[in-house]
C-alpha cells in the first residue's frame, strides 16, 4: 500500500483576501508548525518566489516541506477559446516549468467555470481541449497535470453528470484528477460512487468537510466519511500518497494557522 503523507493547501489563507498581509514564508512557517510535511501552493500565494524556484526549494527545505503541487486558476475559467485558451496554456507552460524543479510535484488546474454566455456543451468542449493540451505541455516538462473540479459559483463541474461529461472528453494519460471531498459532497452526496467511477484518474486527494447543508465545516465535523474516502483513494493505481488538507470554514477565516493545526490533529486522531 502506498505510504500516506499529509499536506496542506494554502487557499486557507488565500480566501482571506486583503485580510492576509503576509507572504509565502509565513505560509511555510505556519504549515510546518501545524505538523504537515508537504503543501500545495497557488499562483496567487507564491509571491516573490514565482520566478525563483531554486529559492523556493531552499525555503521548503528549511521548513522540512515538500511541494506536492502547484495549483493554478484562470480568469477565463478555462472555457474561453482562442486568446483565452492561449493565455491559459502559456500559464500552464510557466507553472509546469516551475513545478519541474520539484521532483514529483504536479500542476493542478482549477475548475472549468462559466464566465460568459454560450451553450453549456460547447464550454465542456473548450475546457477539455485546454486541459488536454495542458496535459501535453506538462508531459513535455516532465510534470503531471491534474484537474481539480470545484463547487464554487458558476462552476461547470458541480455534480456527477458534470464530472462524467468532462472526464469523457479528457485523455486519462494526459490529465489526472484531484478529487476534493468537500466540493464533491456539495454536488452529489454519494462521494464513494463518484470516486470509484473515476478511480483510475486519481493522482492525490484534497480533504475538506461540509455539513449536510453544504456549508464548510472543520475537518471531521461534517458529512465526510474520511476513512472510507481514503480507503478508495489509496487503492487508486496512480495515487501518489498525498492527502492535502484544505480548510474553508468560518473557523479558518478567523485563524487559519490554528485551524490547519487542529485539522492535522484530527488526521492523527483518525490514524493518519
Amino acid at each position: 500500500m502506498t505510504m500516506l503523507k499529509i499536506g496542506c493547501q494554502t487557499f486557507t489563507w488565500e480566501m482571506l483576501g486583503p485580510r492576509f498581509t503576509g507572504g509565502p514564508d509565513d505560509l511555510l512557517a505556519a504549515i510546518a508548525a501545524g505538523g504537515y510535511t508537504g503543501l500545495e501552493i497557488t499562483n496567487v500565494m507564491i509571491g516573490g518566489y514565482a520566478d525563483t524556484p531554486a529559492a523556493f526549494a531552499s525555503a521548503l527545505a528549511a521548513h522540512g516541506l515538500t511541494l506536492v503541487a502547484f495549483a493554478m486558476g484562470s480568469d477565463t475559467g478555462f472555457t474561453v477559446p482562442e486568446a483565452g485558451a492561449a493565455a491559459d496554456l502559456e500559464a500552464v507552460r510557466r507553472w509546469s516549468d516551475f513545478a519541474a524543479h520539484f521532483p514529483g510535484a504536479l500542476v493542478s488546474m482549477g475548475s472549468a467555470t462559466v464566465v460568459d454566455e454560450g451553450p453549456r456543451a460547447e464550454k465542456f468542449d473548450i475546457a477539455a481541449d485546454i486541459y488536454n493540451r495542458a496535459g501535453a505541455i506538462g508531459r513535455a516538462a516532465g510534470v503531471d497535470v491534474a484537474l481539480h473540479p470545484s463547487s464554487h459559483h458558476n462552476t461547470l463541474l458541480f455534480d456527477r453528470p458534470d464530472y462524467d461529461a468532462i472526464f469523457a472528453r479528457l485523455d486519462p494519460d494526459l490529465v489526472g484528477w484531484v478529487p476534493d471531498t468537500g466540493h464533491i459532497l456539495r454536488g452529489h452526496p454519494d462521494i464513494l460512487d463518484t470516486l470509484k467511477a473515476q478511480q483510475g484518474r486519481i493522482r492525490y486527494l484534497h480533504l475538506k468537510d461540509v455539513d449536510a447543508a453544504g456549508t464548510w465545516a472543520m475537518l471531521g465535523e461534517g458529512a465526510c466519511d474520511i476513512p472510507a474516502v481514503i480507503d478508495v483513494v489509496a487503492a487508486a493505481p496512480r495515487f501518489n500518497g498525498w492527502l492535502v488538507v484544505e480548510e474553508e470554514s468560518d473557523t479558518a477565516g478567523r485563524d487559519p494557522a490554528a485551524a490547519v493545526k487542529v485539522n492535522r490533529e484530527t488526521m492523527r486522531r483518525l490514524g493518519y
